[in-house]
């Protein structure tokens, strides 16, 4: 589910809550919500201010989610500032159990720091782990935005048993390269991938730069890269799409990857090796 945010946060609480009911009459039973949906993208500038954004978990997003997750009888994953202790914050998804408790929460390992993207100034990296999340559902294994790049991120989920500022040219090309390395990461782990991004222009309060458009193009990607469901660029909206666990048992009987891994040849636990 895909949306366009503005800065007041009740608003945007309740746009989510109507979308959110949405999804449930449409038949969805888990619903995968975009990285910090309840607030404008703030880590566009460095201010102090924007960490009295952040709350604690639990706490009143964390209450407001997990009602919605117990009225509808749904799995729901959220993304929330969360604010740890006092100078501690993270950027944490939170996954609900159909009965509004909390099923687990993951917070998000890699911490990027480029223009229109001072991260690091508000987040500590996450020290959870990649471990998927069980829920009733199944274990879903959690990344957040830039943690999607990594491929070690999607192979250590995998491997724990989870079952599911530019210009218009580069814009493209980012648009496109994020899509395929999700998609990649669906063949290599043999397991579908949903992918959610926002939508709209978020302004630069600094005017530093020209601010974010968010490119959307949400996606459900079937086990074998397949596209199962595709957001536009532009618009909020739904995407509803049934996700057959057998299929991925069948893919990686078809292409047993993890089989097939050298796991005594591997050395991935240096930066760089020379």
């Amino acid at each position: 589910m895909q949306t366009a945010v503005s800065e007041d946060i009740e608003t945007n609480k309740s746009i989510l809550a109507e979308q959110i009911r949405n999804c449930k009459k449409k038949g969805a039973e888990l619903v995968v919500l975009q990285e910090l949906h309840n607030y404008l993208y703030f880590c566009q500038t460095e201010d102090v201010s924007a960490f009295d954004l952040a709350e604690s978990i639990p706490g009143p997003s964390t209450d407001f989610y997990g009602a919605l997750a117990r009225e509808l009888g749904i799995v729901l994953v959220c993304s929330l500032f969360e604010k740890r202790a006092m100078g501690l914050y993270h950027n944490t998804a939170v996954v609900f159990e159909k009965d509004g408790s909390i099923a687990g929460k993951y917070r998000k390992m890699h911490i990027p720091d480029d223009p229109a993207y001072y991260e690091k100034f508000y987040f500590t990296p996450g020290d959870l782990g990649f471990k998927p999340i069980d829920t009733s559902l199944g274990k879903l294994g959690v990344l957040v935005c830039w943690d999607q790049w990594y491929p070690e991120a999607a192979r250590m989920m995998a491997l724990q048993g989870a079952e599911s500022s530019d210009n218009e040219n580069e814009k493209k090309r980012q648009q496109e390269a994020w899509t395929i390395s999700q998609r990649a990461h669906a063949i290599a782990n043999g397991l579908p991938v949903i992918s959610v991004n926002r939508v709209g222009f978020e302004a630069d309060p600094s005017g530093q730069t020209m601010g974010i458009r968010f490119w959307g193009h949400s996606f459900i990607a079937g086990p074998q890269g397949e596209i199962l469901a595709l957001a536009s660029s532009s618009e909020s909206e739904i995407l509803i799409t049934d996700i057959n666990l057998t299929h991925s048992e069948s893919v990686r009987r078809w292409w047993p990857f993890l089989r097939d891994r050298r796991i005594d040849a591997y050395d991935l636990s240096k930066r760089f090796i020379d």
